[in-house]
């Protein structure tokens, strides 16, 4: 499966930008992948409105789980899918519906999860596309998190690309 390439400035900027991630896929499970990054990006302060239509009106981590975007109340600044592939397509048909409303910026497709015609259907309408990525990994991985392990830039040290100050910005460290 393909890696698509994204600058780190770039990510950066987004991780920067956004407050308010819709998660899409999200799940009440504690062993599941999308609790544990819906759990870490809450606890460093952004706020996560989970999407699961097999949970609507119960909570995850104090938020109340919508249906689908269609449901969302505003502002979303990005909408995170945390399904497969094919499920990312009509997904995105549907943020792309809502942009104008919830004020979505950012469509981000998790690990594993890449729709090339979902990706030019959303940049067509204005939309920063991610594929293949997790917004938790890339804020560990920015902020120098994990880069004690080296996986920062492949190379085992302990030099940080990038650090997260107080008030949330993202600086070169």
């Amino acid at each position: 499966m393909p890696y698509p390439n994204y600058p780190d400035a770039l990510i950066a900027r987004i991780l920067r930008s956004v407050k308010t991630i819709a998660m899409v896929g999200a799940s009440p499970n504690e062993v599941r992948p999308s609790y544990f990054a819906l759990k870490y990006l809450t606890d460093k302060g952004f706020k996560i409105i989970p999407v699961n239509p097999g949970h609507v009106g119960k909570e995850i981590l104090g938020q109340k789980v919508y249906a689908s975007v269609n449901d969302l109340p505003p502002p979303i600044d990005m909408v995170d899918i945390f399904r497969n592939s094919e499920a990312a397509g009509p997904i995105t048909d549907d943020v792309i519906a809502n942009k104008q409303r919830l004020g979505v910026k950012v469509l981000w497709m998790q690990l594993g999860v890449i729709n090339d015609a979902a990706a030019k259907r959303a940049e067509a309408a204005g939309l920063t596309v991610i594929m293949n990525r997790c917004p938790k990994i890339e804020y560990g991985r920015l902020s120098g998190e994990i880069g004690w392990y080296g996986v920062n830039r492949r190379v085992i040290d302990n030099r940080k690309p990038y650090a997260f100050n107080k008030g949330g910005s993202l600086a070169r460290g």
